[in-house]
């Protein structure tokens, strides 16, 4: 059955568990999302659900999205994302919200993470840097030698080096859902959730469960 949710990215909080503990979880304000389209093996060559998130003015979509909603009598959203799955079991139109999701279950969350601007390589791969003596009077925090000889007397593709770090698809896989509100649309999860306050993210049942 298809299990999956458009949210946004609330914050951190904690609650208490049945210890006594402090368990530190970020809170998602998680749908309601609404059915706008199936995806049929037949006719796109996969399967697949459409949600959509985020009711805002008309003003803010274009011609071709504003037809693609209101021709199935759905509110204008702004965000529409798909979630691949075998068996759907939902029709255009459903309302899903968070209450398809239980305490004590693990999810993924996917999300885009911070952009850090341009980061040095020890920044941004987690080198360990060059030695602080023998003359070594700048270079520490350099890469150092990147050449590969005569053979193949290059530098590889991919090579880890100094360059744009963050703002990149990022997904938390396995972290266990420790809050589920209905009335007000949050899920509380225990886990690492990639993105700053706001961002968009996309909650699916954990594959690797």
């Amino acid at each position: 059955m298809f299990k999956g949710l458009i949210g946004k990215k609330l914050g951190m909080t904690q609650v208490f568990d049945e210890e006594g503990a402090a368990v530190p979880i970020t809170l998602i304000e998680a749908g309601p999302c609404f059915v706008t389209q199936i995806r049929t093996t037949q006719k796109d060559g996969y399967s697949a659900v459409q949600l959509g998130f985020g009711e805002v003015n008309k003003k803010k979509l274009t011609g071709g999205q504003i037809g693609h909603l209101e021709t199935k009598k759905l509110p204008v959203l702004r965000y529409l994302r798909e979630f691949r799955t075998k068996t759907p079991e939902v029709k255009v139109g459903d309302k899903i919200e968070v209450s398809q999701f239980e305490v004590g279950k693990r999810v993924d969350v996917i999300g885009m993470s911070k952009g850090k601007g341009f980061a040095g390589a020890m920044k941004r791969h987690n080198f360990r840097g060059g030695p602080k003596t023998h003359g070594q009077s700048d270079r520490q925090r350099a890469v150092g030698s990147i050449g590969a000889t005569t053979t193949p007397g290059r530098v590889f593709k991919g090579k880890k080096m100094p360059g744009h770090m963050g703002n990149q698809r990022v997904s938390s896989q396995n972290i266990k859902v420790v809050l589920v509100d209905s009335e007000k649309n949050l899920i509380g999860v225990n886990g690492s959730v990639p993105g700053a306050r706001g961002e968009l993210v996309i909650i699916k049942e954990a594959r690797k469960q």
